[in-house]
């Protein structure tokens, strides 16, 4: 099973947004991806970037979700597709999935906010496993994923063989320009995914923007720990991952004792 995780530019509006999610799926597609994961917040973009405000509206959401089906469908890529949407009039930070027939399958919600999102979006409260073509896989959203490690485990022991974790860390603004991976002076997002791969035993694929001054890169880890393939700073484009999923058992996952933290 061949995976592709996108590292697209900071999206200036929806039609940006869509425009870049058709060129990097085409890409995943002809390295025959079988299914691309986007960025976190992809459409219209995290909070504070330079799409207009009527982009986070309900209906153009809407209307951007349907195009995003459409290039699923024309591309015959699976698409993780982060989004802003409405679930009655309450705003989640949700990561759509959609077929490579173009049918949306359900969102993953993003259940753990950083404290610094707790007036822009209402928290989820359930999590959830999909499955494309024998793939099964579970979501983490950014913070969730680097600093809640039992999303990933909930999503191992329920035999997933994968987790994707859309994320959004640097900016377009200022910051320090990172040169080498895995860098023990990186910041310690990197090695966060790691860890979510090796303590699991199963892989970890990590989406991040080409921005300017990204503080990590988009990567997929093994279940042994081992980078598979990891994205340059700042480079727009798409890595591919040919998955063996022999090798991702949740082994250690399923080792964990859930009942003796059940007071917790």
């Amino acid at each position: 099973m061949k995976i592709a995780v996108a590292s697209p530019p900071i999206p200036k509006s929806l039609k940006d947004g869509l425009f870049w999610l058709e060129e990097l799926a085409s890409d995943a597609a002809s390295q025959e991806a079988e299914i691309i994961c986007f960025p976190e917040s992809y459409l219209p973009g995290y909070p504070g970037m330079p799409y207009p405000k009527e982009d986070r509206e309900k209906e153009p959401l809407k209307e951007a979700l349907q195009q995003a089906c459409r290039i699923a469908s024309t591309q015959k890529i699976a698409i993780i597709l982060p989004m802003d949407w409405y679930e009655d009039e309450l705003l989640l930070n949700v990561a759509q999935v959609i077929s490579a027939e173009g049918k949306a399958l359900g969102y993953q919600t993003k259940n753990q906010l950083d404290p610094t999102e707790d007036e822009i979006w209402t928290a989820g409260k359930t999590r959830q496993l999909f499955e494309i073509k024998g793939l099964k896989f579970g979501i983490t959203i950014c913070h969730e994923g680097f600093r809640y490690p039992e999303s990933v485990r909930w999503a191992a022991q329920n035999s997933a063989h994968i987790v994707f974790h859309p994320h959004f860390s640097g900016s377009d603004e200022e910051g320090t320009v990172l040169t080498q991976f895995f860098n023990p002076d990186n910041p310690y997002y990197e090695k966060a995914m790691m860890m979510r791969a090796l303590e699991n035993t199963i892989y970890f694929a990590s989406s991040n923007y080409a921005s300017k001054y990204a503080e990590s890169a988009s990567a997929v880890f093994a279940p042994d720990g081992k980078c598979v393939v990891n994205e340059a700073y700042g480079r727009t484009g798409v890595i591919v991952a040919d998955l063996d999923l022999n090798l991702a058992t949740g082994f250690l996952a399923k080792r964990f004792k859930n009942k003796l933290y059940k007071n917790l």
